[in-house]
């Protein structure tokens, strides 16, 4: 099972450290790579960048060296509740230059977040200090890549404000209740439609449904609280993230059970199918919106995978 990150020693934080400044480096160094030809002024600051993160990984290995000797700790980032994940490769490969702007900013902030709360867990008077100065380090970066746009064209604070405020809203809101309203809308369909046709009965169909529905809330919203306790990821406390996953879920689940709570089986089932397109149609927009997934990507997504959850339920009901 992973560990807390308030578990760790610091050996294991001063690991976990320059794993990351090198994983970072490598990052940049790929991304300033691949975005050299079409913008080489966005290139030219994430190989600074990579450079400044290598001289921090060589300034941890100093102080790890002095301090505990050569045998530095295995651990990694998966190791640890919560701690700093990067998109895989080939993912990383897909984004756009104003993607990959944003994915930097985020990088920087959580990197600014472990430090600070590795500076607070180590007693060590020296590797405090160095930490503390890799976290205000990592604070300049972050406002360098917030305004990777604005210096671009202009310099704009307020507009970096505004996106820092968005990127936070929505990694303590918009993706926790997604992920539930996703769950709870498409996982709930085949058992509601399921005893409906099977059953022909309004009330056996509500009833399964609002089980399905409240127990895949309780579900979601636990396991979205212990996946991530937020020191390092900045994503708010687990359990307020866990009570908009949870929410989300069942409201999900709930939407097309309500309609069933109408006795005429007929009439119940035509309704929930036009609240299942509702549903549907929302979260397209909602990943749209929010995700920046474009919106005919989304909606195929979202609507063929609900559609088929859907004519599963019904087909296996009628059997």
């Amino acid at each position: 099972m992973p560990r807390s990150f308030h578990e760790l020693n610091e050996q294991e934080i001063l690991a976990l450290a320059i794993t990351s400044e090198e994983d970072d480096s490598r990052i940049y160094g790929q991304f300033a790579d691949r975005l050299k030809e079409l913008y080489p002024a966005t290139a030219r600051t994430l190989i600074a960048m990579r450079d400044e993160e290598l001289g921090h990984a060589h300034r941890l290995m100093e102080s790890f060296k002095s301090t505990f000797g050569e045998n530095l700790p295995f651990i990694r980032r998966q190791d640890v509740k919560g701690f700093i994940t990067r998109k895989p490769l080939w993912l990383s490969q897909l984004l756009t230059v104003d993607q990959v702007r944003k994915e930097v900013e985020t990088m920087e902030y959580e990197a600014r977040r472990f430090y600070e709360a590795a500076a607070r867990q180590t007693s060590n008077l020296s590797i405090r200090k160095l930490l503390n100065e890799l976290a205000l380090a990592e604070a300049s970066h972050e406002e360098m890549a917030a305004g990777f746009r604005e210096t671009l064209q202009n310099d704009g604070a307020l507009e970096a404000e505004k996106e820092t405020a968005r990127r936070m809203f929505i990694l303590q809101y918009v993706q926790p209740g997604l992920a539930g309203l996703i769950d709870g809308s498409v996982s709930t369909m085949a058992p509601v439609f399921a005893a409906a046709f099977a059953t022909r009965d309004s009330h056996d169909a509500f009833l399964v449904g609002l089980a399905a529905s409240i127990g895949a809330g309780i579900s979601m919203g636990y396991a979205e609280a212990l996946s991530d306790d937020g020191v390092i990821s900045g994503r708010g406390h687990p359990w307020i993230r866990g009570t908009v996953c949870g929410l989300m879920t069942t409201l999900g689940g709930i939407g097309h059970t309500l309609p069933y709570l109408i006795p005429g089986f007929m009439t119940a089932t035509g309704v929930a199918i036009a609240v299942v397109i509702v549903e549907l149609a929302v979260i397209s927009w909602i990943r749209h919106r929010f995700m920046e997934t474009p919106l005919v990507s989304a909606c195929f997504q979202v609507i063929v995978g609900g559609v088929l959850v859907l004519i599963a339920g019904i087909l296996i009901g009628s059997s």
